[in-house]
């Protein structure tokens, strides 16, 4: 079995942050997006990997070769963004004979049974409901609660299970075929090549899914939903820093993630903070925020914000002489 990541995402919605950091590699609840997922497959038993790279894609590579050196993996660069379809398209021929596959797209993070998945008799869907199905693929039931159709943001759903963006494929050679021929028939949806639609050719062609209930599902596609995954996480155990070394006349309201070497003095941080390591902040209120690796903050009040890497924040003072009666807002 393998396991294929595309990664090769401009993460325009998170702009201007990955302007210069891909966004698989943007920290959450203490460390990288990319690796909860690398973590997951190796724990639930995938031991070869493909990563679909693009926009900023050796800074991928170069993190997982630097923290997963023994990992059995290889790099796909997908030249052109036309969907998730072509992107698994990309990797066509590192994809020849392998018997069973499993997508994992690079944006999300979920909580589910993995073994579950793996040892699904039949090709597999990781499923969520949600309250608004517009914005994502659905799936769809005939009335013996088979799949009969994916479709990719419907205008009028007809179900409220959304695809998440993991998936157990055991008919690669037929997913590849059926890619094959919507790019060579310039089949698109809303302008590219989307999974789901190699996917609805498979059903039409036959091939049976099952689906796998995720338990919870973060969405880490917006600043609004990064921080707020951020927070999930560093709610639930195992996420949170603990043992942390004595901060100078600071307090640390948990839960918080805090990298190694960083240097707080005279500050509030937390709850839901994740720092980054070698970060200096001096005189400051972090709270509701993902702080870069060696970044610098200096007399300011940090909330719900995503700052990256090498970034030096100095906040501004204020002498005042005020009245009675007087109402300032500096917000």
């Amino acid at each position: 079995m393998k396991a294929i990541i595309p990664v090769a995402g401009a993460g325009t919605q998170l702009r201007p942050l990955t302007y210069t950091q891909p966004k698989p590699l943007i920290p959450v609840a203490g460390k990288p997006i990319i690796s909860f997922i690398v973590d997951q497959l190796w724990e639930a038993g995938v031991r070869e990997f493909i990563f679909v790279i693009g926009y900023l894609g050796e800074k991928i590579k170069d993190y997982i070769e630097q923290h997963y050196p023994e990992l059995d993996k290889c790099f796909v660069t997908q030249e052109q963004r036309l969907g998730s379809g072509h992107a698994i398209w990309s990797a066509r021929e590192a994809l020849q004979g392998t018997d069973e596959l499993i997508i994992y797209f690079g944006d999300t993070i979920v909580e589910m049974d993995f073994q579950a998945m793996l040892q699904s008799p039949t090709s597999c869907l990781a499923i969520k409901k949600v309250q608004d199905p517009k914005g994502f693929g659905i799936v769809e039931f005939d009335h013996n609660h088979q799949v009969k159709r994916v479709v990719e943001k419907p205008k009028i759903p007809m179900s409220n299970l959304a695809l998440v963006g993991l998936y157990k494929i055991k008919e690669v050679s037929q997913l590849l075929d059926a890619l094959d021929h919507n790019i060579a028939n310039d089949q698109r949806t809303e302008g590219v090549f989307h999974l789901t639609d190699g996917l609805m050719r498979l059903i039409e062609q036959g091939v049976s899914f099952g689906t796998c209930p995720v338990n919870a599902w973060y969405d880490c596609g917006k600043k609004e939903t990064l921080l707020e995954t951020n927070a999930l996480l560093l709610d639930k155990e195992g996420y949170a820093s603990d043992n942390l070394p004595e901060f100078d006349n600071s307090i640390i309201i948990h839960p918080v993630s805090i990298g190694k070497g960083c240097r707080i003095s005279n500050s509030i941080i937390g709850p839901h903070a994740t720092i980054g390591s070698n970060a200096s902040i001096e005189s400051s209120i972090v709270r509701d925020s993902i702080i870069g690796n060696y970044a610098s903050l200096r007399e300011v009040v940090m909330k719900k914000s995503v700052i990256g890497n090498d970034t030096s924040i100095t906040g501004f003072r204020h002498s005042l002489n005020i009245g009675d009666n007087t109402e300032i807002d500096f917000s």
